[in-house]
């Protein structure tokens, strides 16, 4: 993982955790309860649609990797 993707994913962490610790503290007063659950589905179906695209993209690389790697392995055994 490069640098730039770290620092998007540290920003992404770091404001469901304020999502979170708000949901935590509205639910706690005992105010709003559904707004609190509404925040945490959101929060957790983020995440895991983030996560779910990050590995598509990642096994879209590596099969892009094999296809120019096969490429370039055929153009050496041409010549």
């Amino acid at each position: 993982m490069e640098l730039p993707e770290f620092r998007t994913w540290v920003f992404l962490y770091l404001i469901s955790s304020v999502a979170l610790l708000w949901a935590a503290f509205l639910s706690a007063q005992g105010v709003m309860l559904w707004m609190s659950m509404l925040l945490v589905f959101i929060v957790v179906g983020a995440n895991f649609l983030v996560v779910v695209a990050e590995l598509k993209r990642g096994a879209a690389q590596r099969e892009m990797m094999k296809r120019l790697s096969a490429i370039e392995t055929e153009a050496e055994t041409a010549e």
